[in-house]
């Protein structure tokens, strides 16, 4: 679950803009790699730090539950809003999109004629559904599914990281790029396009934390949480520095430049447009599994809301394997409309920021569980605390002001989601 998480639309696209030339890019491959490593030692940060709280907390629900208990229950009320609209449903909204995108090639051969952009979204839409009504049979149900196109993931991944042993075969020549420091490597690494350019690395690897959100469901959570959370994030960390090494060793920068489908441009590279453009349902159907980790994940959130608010209280009810049905039926609706009325570019502009602010909390929270001495005789203590969550703490506002300074006007789609939630929080909580 949380490597189907984290390996989702981030890996294919975010390269293609950070060999842009400066001052947008960093057109060195050294500090490329090396952002995609920094990238992972944050992530393992949030991870560890997530799994004290998570094991301290022994619910289901994520930053709902968290920072509920450790804040207030209007912060974890609107962080649980903000997860059900820009966490889960745009991300899946984005996912599904990417998907259908990456499928025209396949429906153009099939209708011979190129869809359309509403095309486009009705495939994106019926990926939403296909993938909800699969998880409405439980989490024996969805789990199976969910493990089998993860599978199914990681062997496209393994497909793409043998691209250089296929091309020397085939006799491809390759890019010839130098992944040695060079004189500009060091000024590279310490300027603003390198702030930049982190933003998208964070949110490749955003999904880190996703089996925190169904520690209540799971066997054994002082064992299996931080073993899920750091091992799938560890996993992923390797996944991207070798898929970067292959695309850059594949496709020159003048190749990679602005582009987005950086997957089928690899494999059009080694075996020509044709091969490239039939692929092109395998990723679509590879980016399915990022859709069904969100709608395990996503639904419990909501459920925890309906626990813990009457005025919301359908979204508790569960079927008889486990399932939040009414959870899971909300999340597609609020993603398909998504989809329906907004476009890739927007959606992404209005995850980034929203993601980053909660878990900065959650993990800021391990602070209050020790100054508070909540945790218990299961708690799974932070590995090399506090340096690990004050690394995370310190990177991600850096993180957070450069993209502020940068695209202010991305913060008002984020203002509207916060001071909703809040208001909705003071009209409907308990008397």
């Amino acid at each position: 679950m949380v490597v189907a998480n984290m390996i989702g639309t981030g890996i294919f696209t975010s390269i293609g803009f950070q060999v842009m030339p400066a001052p947008i890019g960093i057109p060195d491959a050294f500090s490329i790699l090396l952002i995609w490593i920094l990238g992972g030692v944050l992530a393992l940060c949030g991870a560890m730090s997530y799994g004290e709280v998570a094991t301290t907390m022994k619910e289901s629900g994520g930053e709902y539950t968290f920072l509920s208990r450790l804040y207030h229950p209007v912060i974890g009320f609107t962080s649980g809003w903000v997860s059900m609209i820009a966490g889960f449903s745009a991300a899946i909204s984005a996912l599904a999109i990417a998907a259908a995108k990456y499928a025209l090639p396949v429906l153009s051969g099939i209708t011979g004629s190129q869809p359309g952009e509403q095309a486009v979204k009705l495939l994106g839409i019926s990926f939403i559904l296909l993938v909800a009504f699969i998880q409405t049979g439980g989490v024996k149900t969805g789990g199976f599914f969910q493990n089998i196109i993860t599978w199914f993931k990681l062997l496209l991944i393994g497909f793409i990281l043998c691209l250089p042993l296929l091309s020397a075969f085939l006799g491809v020549e390759s890019s010839d790029t130098s992944f040695m420091p060079t004189d500009s490597s060091l000024p590279t690494i310490f300027s603003l396009p390198f702030a930049g350019s982190l933003v998208y690395v964070m949110f490749s690897y955003s999904g880190w934390n996703a089996s925190s959100y169904i520690a209540g469901n799971l066997e054994d959570p002082q064992k299996n949480l931080p073993f899920s959370l750091v091992t799938g994030t560890l996993i992923v960390v390797l996944v991207y520095v070798l898929m970067n090494l292959v695309f850059m060793n594949t496709l020159s920068f003048a190749e990679l430049e602005g582009q987005l489908t950086i997957g089928n441009l690899a494999v059009s590279r080694v075996f020509g447009p044709a091969f490239a453009d039939a692929f092109g349902f395998v990723f679509a159907f590879s980016l399915m599994s990022g859709i069904s980790a969100m709608f395990i994940a996503g639904p419990r959130v909501a459920a925890q809301i309906g626990n813990d608010f009457p005025v919301f209280s359908l979204l508790k009810n569960k079927t008889a394997s486990g399932a939040p049905v009414n959870a899971i039926a909300l999340q597609a609706l609020i993603s398909t409309g998504i989809v329906w009325f907004f476009d890739y570019s927007l959606i992404l502009q209005y995850i980034e920021i929203t993601l980053s602010l909660f878990c900065l909390l959650t993990v800021s929270g391990v602070f209050i569980i020790r100054h508070k001495k909540l945790a218990g005789e299961h708690t799974v203590k932070t590995w090399a605390y506090p340096l690990t969550p004050l690394l995370f703490i310190g990177i991600t506002l850096w993180m957070m002001a450069f993209f502020i300074l940068q695209e202010p006007a991305r913060l008002l789609g984020t203002g509207i989601t916060l001071l909703s939630g809040a208001v909705l929080y003071f009209i409907f909580r308990k008397k």
